[in-house]
C-alpha cells in the first residue's frame, strides 16, 4: 500500500470527468480506470436485473440497482454493476444520492481482463468484506459461472449451468445460471 501522502481520496476524484466513458473508483485510496462495459455484460446485466423486478414485484423487500455509487470511506468509492438493499436498511445507508454504508448484496459482472478480474475477485472482495455487505455475487461470462460470496456465514460457493442462484436474503428468488447468458 502507498504512503498516506500517495492515496488519492474522494475529494480528488470528484474531479475526474464523468463524461469519458470510463469508470473512476477508489479502493484503499488507489484509482482504478476501466473502460465502459462491452454488450455481453450489459446483457447479462439485464437479465440479472429483470430476474429481480420480477422478484421485487411480488415480493417487495427491498430495492434494486443498476450502477449506483458507493462511497465508504474517504478512501473508498465504487460502482457496483448492481446492488441490493431490503427496505428496512435503505433510509439508513442512502444519502446524497448515493450508498454511504454497505448494500446487502452486491453484484459484479467480470469485464475481460486479467486487471478487471483482479480488481473483482481480489480488490473488490476484500472491500465489501471490510464495510458489511453481506453477500457478493462475482458472475464470470467467460466461465458461465457465479461465485457467490456469502460473508456472514464465511461461505463460498461456485454455481455453473443448471444450478439454481438462490439467496437467504431474498426467499424464494430463484434463476438458473445457464439462463444468466442466455441472450
Amino acid at each position: 500500500m502507498s504512503s498516506i501522502e500517495n492515496l488519492i481520496t474522494v475529494a480528488d476524484l470528484e474531479k475526474y470527468p464523468d463524461d469519458d466513458g470510463k469508470r473512476y473508483e477508489l479502493i484503499e485510496g488507489e484509482l482504478y480506470v476501466s473502460t465502459a462495459p462491452g454488450l455481453p455484460h450489459q446483457l447479462v446485466l439485464v437479465s440479472l436485473l429483470a430476474a429481480f423486478i420480477s422478484y421485487l414485484k411480488t415480493n417487495p423487500i427491498g430495492k434494486i440497482v443498476p450502477g449506483p455509487g458507493a462511497v465508504f470511506s474517504n478512501f473508498d468509492a465504487v460502482i457496483p454493476d448492481l446492488a441490493f438493499v431490503s427496505n428496512e436498511r435503505w433510509s439508513q445507508i442512502v444519502a446524497n444520492d448515493r450508498f454511504n454504508a454497505a448494500p446487502d448484496i452486491v453484484i459484479e459482472v467480470l469485464s475481460p481482463g486479467a486487471e478487471n478480474r483482479r480488481r473483482d475477485l481480489a480488490a473488490k472482495y476484500r472491500l465489501y468484506h471490510k464495510y458489511g455487505v453481506q453477500e457478493y455475487w462475482v458472475v464470470d461470462q467467460e466461465n458461465q459461472s457465479v461465485l457467490l460470496y456469502r460473508y456472514t456465514k464465511f461461505d463460498e460457493v461456485t454455481l455453473k449451468s443448471s444450478d439454481r442462484l438462490r439467496s437467504d436474503l431474498l426467499p424464494g428468488f430463484e434463476i438458473t445460471i445457464e439462463n444468466l447468458f442466455k441472450y
